[in-house]
């Protein structure tokens, strides 16, 4: 179909188009066999030069044999001009006896000489409006909105996922006040948490809930967490329902030699602040591979408060940190806690 388009368009037309592609492909197919140091696109970029200086070949022909015309031959196939064949003198011939006059035959007027057009102009303009094509399907998805950009709107919110349905440890049914997964991630993916993390401009990437139990216990201690993710910061909830209150939690702190950590009161509940580090880990999913060993991952900012006033046992876990290692101030955790802590329901059956 491209060929029989293409056999359609005049000469001085389509030799240039066919020049200007044969080239731009030839060049650019010769570049990448370079870098790559392949035989076989070097090939087929040198065909395609090969063909352009053929191209190029046939149209000098043609200009040249427009500059410089032949004779033209005559109307009964005699080539015209002075030097085509030399003329015999005439001969005397009798004067002929006096006659009526016929009346003369009027000759046709030549024909104008028909105006042949431009041949550079219609080069010209063929490698112009090639140009222009090209560019318009350049700068077109660039300089035009898509279908998907002016359909959409701004970014909208992550949602909780992850615990709906699945049916939840028994250590949840022998923990009268433990709450899921999917209730903590509701109470923290809260409207104006960025805004209480000071990126009041972000929106949650990801929110995520799940009902899982405290290592190395057995399976026996309820301990929900949720997350949510912005750009700049994480901020991660758990509760743990054990018998560690925040005054042992403090000490084990202490023996640990912990430099970092204060105490305070949040919401009319013992509480401590302290920084730690998260953890990485790296997981091959690749065949035969093994996971990376634990890193010690960036710092984190961590404020522990008692489930109740009386501090007998159990805890909420607030955890901010970002990927560059900056911190928010201790103000941004005593007001996330403030507003989630009150928000999550309190299960007593």
């Amino acid at each position: 179909m491209l060929g029989f388009l293409l056999r359609l368009l005049p000469f001085w037309v389509r030799e240039p188009l066919l020049i200007v592609l044969g080239s731009v492909l030839g060049l650019r197919i010769m570049y990448l066999a370079f870098t790559e140091r392949a035989w076989v696109p070097a090939a087929i970029g040198l065909a395609f030069l090969v063909f352009t200086a053929v191209r190029v070949h046939t149209v000098v022909r043609a200009l040249r044999s427009r500059r410089t015309p032949g004779p033209t031959p005559s109307a009964n196939g005699a080539v015209s001009g002075a030097a085509a064949r030399p003329q015999p003198q005439p001969q005397p011939q009798p004067q002929p006896q006096p006659q009526a006059s016929a009346p003369a035959v009027r000759r046709p007027a030549p024909a104008a000489p028909r105006k042949e057009p431009n041949a550079w102009g219609q080069a010209v303009a063929a490698v112009a409006v090639f140009a222009a094509i090209g560019a318009a399907l350049w700068l077109g998805p660039r300089l035009l909105p898509s279908e998907t950009s002016r359909d959409a709107g701004p970014p909208q919110a992550a949602t909780c996922s992850g615990g709906e349905g699945e049916e939840l440890p028994s250590a949840y049914r022998a923990t009268s006040r433990a709450v899921t997964g999917e209730e903590l991630c509701t109470a923290l993916n809260r409207p104006d948490l960025a805004r209480l993390l000071g990126t009041p401009a972000e929106t949650a990437t990801t929110a995520s809930g799940t009902s899982n139990t405290a290592p190395l216990t057995g399976g026996k201690v309820a301990q929900p967490e949720a997350r949510v993710q912005f750009d700049t910061y994480t901020v991660h909830v758990s509760a743990t329902y054990n018998e560690l209150s925040i005054a042992q939690y403090v000490k084990l702190m202490e023996f640990g030699e912990e430099t970092d950590v204060t105490t305070l009161s949040v919401l009319g509940r013992p509480a401590v602040l302290f920084t730690d580090h998260t953890m990485r880990i790296e997981i091959d999913l690749g065949s035969g591979g093994s996971g990376g060993p634990v890193e010690q991952g960036p710092r984190a900012r961590n404020l522990a408060v008692a489930l109740d006033g009386q501090d007998r046992g159990g805890y909420f876990d607030v955890t901010v940190w970002s990927t560059s290692g900056a911190l928010p101030d201790d103000s941004v955790l005593l007001g996330i806690a403030g507003r989630i802590l009150p928000a999550i329901p309190a299960r007593t059956a």
